[in-house]
């Protein structure tokens, strides 16, 4: 009996492993939805759709279609995706909020570092430290005796609790040892249409939303947030060239998949995404949003589980010393 028992087993096992394999190899066999957790014509939206496309050509005989699912700093979507049935069908694009949630959510319907299956990072994008251009200061160097002269005065606009230049401002105080007045917004439109406007003082976000307005002259960029000057803004120094040693933040982007998706269909998203990442378009398109495809090397499951956690790890301390809860 126990004989018997092993071999049925193997039996079991061997018949999984040939319908997974089966699977894969007829996969997909109808429309793909890619769930962004935001509202359509933001960063991650955009960074979505045009992997979409981008995919619909490397994965052959497919079909990738965009599902916005909104609401409640992107955990709505999130906790779609992680209910979705584990078939590759379902799929989740989303940014460096991932990494928060864990951190700013009393509450939270999925836990990041279980429910999902990783496919890969997709991009990083660099931010912005920015100031109104009425502001007497013209880089980091005077920004600083500025601010410690004038805290209580100096406003720092951010898009909204748990965004990425919320947490690129957090970051931003800690390193200079100086709490400003933080102004959050719905959104980095408001919230850059007041900077604009003189209405607040300061602002860090990220490339995809600033640069059209630094080229235009509208605000004054002091630096960027990447260990290294960008192409598309060869002029700009790092924070960390401007003292403020190690200053690293960036938004990322990651392809996901439900927890128990079989590998060969990740094996398979895998593939797809790192052809999607080398195609002409994705590259001329990135690049007009201030950003480039990860190194393929990036583009891997182990490559997004590693820098996931890494984020959970990096940004928790700050945003439990900062006292922000979402409810």
């Amino acid at each position: 009996m126990v004989r018997q028992f092993f071999v049925s087993l193997g039996a079991v096992a061997t018949l999984a492993l040939a319908s997974g394999t089966a699977m894969a190899q007829q996969y997909p066999t109808r429309p793909v939805t890619i769930v962004v957790p935001f509202a359509a014509g933001g960063p991650t939206d955009i960074v979505a759709r045009s992997m979409a496309d981008a995919m619909g050509r490397s994965v052959q005989g497919s079909n990738f279609v965009v599902d916005n699912a909104a609401g409640a700093g992107g955990t709505i979507g999130v906790a779609k995706v992680a209910r979705a049935a584990p078939d590759g069908y379902t799929l989740l694009v989303h940014h460096i909020g991932m990494a928060t949630a864990p951190t700013l959510y009393r509450k939270l319907a999925f836990d990041p570092l279980k429910d999902f299956e990783y496919v890969g990072l997709i991009n990083e994008v660099a931010m912005t430290l920015l100031v109104k251009t009425a502001l007497p200061v013209k880089d980091v160097k005077e920004l600083m005796p500025y601010l410690k002269q004038n805290a209580a005065k100096v406003s720092l606009a951010n898009a909204g609790i748990g965004s990425a230049s919320h947490l690129c401002g957090l970051l931003f105080m800690s390193a200079i040892a100086t709490d400003l007045t933080t102004v959050p917004y719905k959104g980095t439109a408001p919230a850059l249409a007041d900077l604009l406007g003189g209405q607040v003082d300061m602002l860090c976000d990220q490339t995809t939303n600033t640069v059209p307005q630094i080229k235009a002259g509208k605000v004054r960029a002091l630096a960027v947030t990447s260990p290294t000057r960008l192409s598309i803004l060869p002029e700009l120094p790092t924070l960390a060239e401007s003292g403020l040693k190690d200053f690293d933040v960036s938004v990322w982007h990651g392809l996901y998949a439900p927890k128990g998706t079989p590998k060969a269909v990740v094996d398979r998203l895998v593939a797809g995404l790192r052809q999607a990442l080398k195609d002409p378009a994705i590259v001329k398109r990135f690049a007009e949003l201030g950003t480039e495809p990860v190194a393929e090397a990036k583009a891997s499951p182990d490559a997004l589980r590693a820098h996931l956690a890494a984020e959970i790890t990096k940004w928790a301390p700050l945003i439990k010393q900062a006292g922000i809860y979402a409810d």
